[in-house]
């Protein structure tokens, strides 16, 4: 009995930690099994839905197609309008100011009576002139009778030759005497007229500076009254002088050069016209050369003094293709633009040339064809070969001031 039972108390102290640590690895072991079979699931669930969640990420664009039209290509400048006359009309000789015969901002010919000065102290003027001018006459009458006595005794030898000259001298003085007196009688009479005061010039009197009652003075640096003419009138405005080539080459045609006058916020065009003149010279400081236009101003579009962007037609490009500017991105390689295909709604990077930019809109001398579908919303969160959902534009085509028609 004693042997039979020894090999039972060896045996059962050892299987009884054995199996407690085989339990602990084998729970391990399925746990880790588990969590890899679950993510196989998941990366096969993930996998099998990935179109329907590239659909859910596809990004809204706007897109407009590339068109070709005719594309006019202006040079801009701030300018100011100039009228071509402007005078400041003043009294020329001192007087009472009478009558003043124009209404503020009416519009006058020239010619036309302004305002009447006193004539009386110059009338009298005249009379004393006249009077002296008779006198004197009469002296040299009778000067140059006592000479033609003075010739016939100095022929008989009666007389010394030197009485005969000194006749002669005393009809010179007489003679001077009366061009003197006429010169008065002249100077009296332009005085009289310049008591009617007229327009210099035809066009629009301003503001009256002075009120009838008053003495006024040639002296006066304030006048009477601004005259501008402003039909036809002018604009002149600076721009910078690599474009003087263009514009001189223009000019060299003798065909009328384009100017466009538009308000302040280019949002009005004001009047149309054309180029007149360049100046003879390139202002150092600015880097600029100075042109006048000339508007006909029928309607009174343009002020004198007010301010104007001028826009000079320099070419038209003939059947250019045309985007909006903000379709156009900048990279690293240069611009490019987004191009739409509307089979899988996806877009595609093509790199582009821009042109010349006129208002909202931009040329492009290559890289894309009319038709061509740019995207011109959205473009900020796309990439080349993106999944996009297009949307129509608001209001496609409008409300882009400058847009060549």
């Amino acid at each position: 009995m004693p042997q039979s039972d020894t090999p039972q108390q060896h045996n059962s102290p050892q299987q009884t930690p054995l199996s407690g640590k085989g339990k602990r690895r084998w729970v391990w072991l399925i746990a880790v099994i588990l969590i890899v079979a679950g993510l196989i699931v998941i990366r096969r669930i993930v996998a099998s839905h990935a179109p329907d969640a590239k659909s859910a990420r596809a990004t809204p664009v706007v897109a407009v197609p590339a068109r070709k039209e005719d594309v006019p290509v202006y040079l801009n400048g701030l300018g100011s309008v100039v009228p071509v006359n402007a005078v400041t009309v003043k009294s020329r000789v001192d007087g009472q100011l009478l009558e003043v015969r124009f209404a503020e901002g009416q519009d006058i010919t020239k010619g036309s009576l302004l305002a009447v000065i006193d004539p009386r102290p110059f009338q009298v003027q005249l009379t004393q002139a006249e009077g002296q001018l008779l006198r004197d006459q009469e002296l040299l009458r009778n000067a140059q009778l006592d000479l033609e006595r003075y010739k016939t005794l100095w022929e008989q030898d009666s007389i010394p030759r030197q009485q005969l000259d000194t006749q002669q001298a005393l009809m010179r003085q007489y003679e001077g005497a009366v061009k003197i007196d006429q010169g008065q009688i002249d100077s009296a009479k332009l005085n009289l007229t310049y008591c009617q005061i007229t327009a210099p010039v035809s066009g629009r009197v301003g503001l009256r500076l002075v009120d009838p009652g008053n003495m006024v003075h040639a002296s006066d640096a304030g006048g009477l009254v601004m005259i501008t003419q402003d039909r036809p009138i002018t604009v002149v405005f600076p721009l910078p002088e690599d474009s003087l080539p263009k514009v001189l080459a223009r000019m060299r045609t003798r065909e009328p050069v384009a100017v466009e006058a538009w308000d302040r916020e280019m949002k009005q065009k004001l009047a149309m016209g054309t180029l007149l003149t360049v100046d003879n010279q390139i202002d150092p400081a600015t880097g600029t050369v100075k042109f006048k236009a000339t508007f006909p101003n029928n309607g009174n579009e343009l002020f004198p003094n007010q301010f104007v962007n001028a826009k000079l037609l320099v070419e038209t490009k003939r059947e250019a293709v045309i985007i909006p500017a903000a379709a156009v991105q900048r990279g690293p390689q240069g611009a490019f633009v987004f191009l739409l295909n509307t089979t899988d709604k996806t877009v595609a990077m093509r790199p582009v040339k821009p042109g010349v930019t006129q208002g909202d809109d931009i040329t492009i001398d290559d890289g894309l064809s009319p038709g061509d579908r740019v995207v011109v919303e959205g473009a900020e969160r796309l990439r080349d070969g993106g999944k996009v959902e297009p949307k129509e534009p608001a209001k496609a085509g409008e409300g882009r001031p400058g847009t060549a028609k």
